[in-house]
């Protein structure tokens, strides 16, 4: 799924996930999930708001994270577009876009000559 980051204020980047996408991938009954930030795998609780027109991921070490990988060398807070792919239960891998190349979890195997 493609998400963004998104700024919440003084100096606090969080994720803008988007309402489709938390009808498609999050049950209510949803209170926490993991996040693999390249190494780093944390779990970020989930606000009631996440469901009902706040469709942020919220977390300290979520934003640091972002800051450091993303945004410190940007002037600007334009929002940066990110692919965040289910890898398990509750469990998303965090990771840029590069250029046009599609988002794609799975690739097709490659046919023998």
């Amino acid at each position: 799924m493609m998400v963004k980051t998104h700024s919440l204020g003084h100096g606090v980047v969080g994720l803008h996930v988007g309402a489709t996408n938390v009808r498609r991938y999050f049950p209510r009954s949803t209170e926490a999930i993991e996040l693999e930030l390249d190494h780093l795998h944390i779990q970020c609780g989930l606000d009631p708001g996440f469901w009902n027109g706040h469709p942020d991921i919220r977390d300290p070490r979520l934003s640091e994270w972002l800051e450091y990988k993303h945004l410190r060398n940007k002037l600007d807070r334009a929002p940066i577009p990110l692919a965040m792919i289910p890898a398990g239960n509750n469990s998303f891998r965090l990771q840029s876009i590069t250029g046009k190349r599609q988002l794609r979890t799975r690739q097709a195997p490659i046919a023998a000559h």
